[in-house]
């Protein structure tokens, strides 16, 4: 669940950090009033649950009223990164002397939290990270342990900030590992985190994302933040997948995927990326296949990116005959055109297998290796062939 901008700035405040004053508005009068309240120039952000917002326009520095109300009238009513925007942040400008990056996040490799910091501020931290590895600083923390004055004075250590550097920034890192830990998020970044002339530590951007498994425990922390709980974000196929009651997750490639349970699932989409392939969709349709393949099979299809179908099942209690009569019914009643790789192993799959091979006229394949091989070769020559 990605915050808004200004409702990770309200966490972030409560949590100790300092973050620059501000007012939310909705309209392009409000735009203006807000910018005439707070004292030009002010910074003029539009709220929506993505990132690169600047590159996309979304971001001005403004030096008047006007110029709020014309990029207020701009911006109302557009779209960055597939948000509408509805909403505008108005806030006083930082006298910047650095920028830093800052960030705890879940981390595979160590199983647990893990805190970056950068003196490159401001920047594409992937970009930092790939070019000058050694300005990225980081350290795992112990979940037993957490992050105090001690650990975050290790973690700067490596920097060219001076003492007093050291002892506020680092007091920062502190508050941000305390609202990780505290509101059950899976990321909290600030880009630009501020040094100012004054020497305040200032957290210019927020991005708060909140762990979806934590939201009936954190119900009373989203029912305070300002404008109340998100809505459900993702694409339009996602919220079809909701609707449907089905576990769906839109991505970027053109093999799409049919598999149950999660472990399996996963386990394909590595597959067809390690087979230089890339995944369409996550989705789970579990041993109840039997009565959602249409459902889901048709919101598969529905991706216009989707080039090859790959179908993965493989059982132990849950009969693979079973799920495998739920999609051979689906692809009959929706009649796809697409090329169509199988691979079903565990209970009941000599029946699963004369089924597809009886009803569709598909030889499954005996290795999963290859299904996935041959749906991501499918999928290649599909995207190369000659549109007419």
């Amino acid at each position: 669940m990605n915050l808004l901008e200004h409702q990770g700035k309200f966490l972030l405040a409560r949590a100790g950090l300092r973050v620059p004053q501000g007012k939310v508005v909705s309209t392009v009068a409000e735009a203006a009033d807000a910018a005439a309240t707070i004292g030009c120039p002010v910074v003029c952000k539009a709220q929506v649950p993505t990132g690169k917002r600047g590159k996309a326009g979304a971001v001005q520095l403004v030096s008047s009223p006007e110029e709020a109300s014309d990029f207020a009238e701009r911006l109302f009513g557009s779209q960055v990164g597939g948000f509408d925007v509805v909403e505008l942040i108005v806030e006083e400008a930082a006298d910047i002397d650095r920028e830093f990056y800052a960030a705890v996040l879940d981390d595979p490799s160590s199983k647990g939290p893990l805190v970056l910091f950068s003196t490159e501020g401001g920047m594409d931290i992937e970009e930092v990270n790939e070019k000058t590895p050694e300005l990225v600083h980081r350290v795992a923390v112990d979940v037993r342990a957490g992050l105090d004055d001690e650990g975050a004075a290790a973690l700067l250590a490596g920097t060219d900030l001076d003492e007093a550097g050291k002892a506020s920034v680092g007091s920062a890192l502190v508050n941000l590992y305390a609202l990780y830990r505290d509101c059950d998020t899976s990321l909290v970044e600030v880009n630009p985190l501020v040094l100012t002339k004054d020497g305040s530590v200032v957290a210019l951007d927020a991005k708060v994302t909140i762990d979806p498994g934590s939201v009936p425990r954190q119900a009373a922390l989203l029912n305070e933040l300002p404008g109340g709980p998100p809505a459900e974000q993702g694409t339009d196929l996602e919220g079809r997948g909701r609707d449907l009651g089905l576990q769906f997750i839109e991505l970027d490639g053109d093999v799409g995927v049919l598999a149950n349970g999660a472990g399996l699932t996963m386990t394909s989409l590595d597959v067809v990326s390690h087979f230089g392939g890339s995944a369409a969709n996550f989705l789970e349709i579990g041993g109840d296949a039997y009565t959602k393949a249409t459902p889901a099979l048709e919101l598969v299809l529905s991706n216009p990116r989707v080039k090859s179908l790959l179908v993965n099942f493989c059982g132990a209690f849950a009969r693979t005959d079973v799920m495998t009569e739920g999609v051979v019914n689906a692809i009959e009643e929706l009649k796809p055109t697409l090329p169509i790789a199988f691979t079903i192993h565990g209970t009941g799959e000599d029946e699963a297998i004369a089924l597809v091979r009886e009803r569709l006229g598909v030889e499954p394949y005996d290795l999963m290796d290859d299904a996935v091989r041959a749906a991501v070769q499918a999928a290649s020559e599909a995207m190369t062939e000659p549109t007419s």
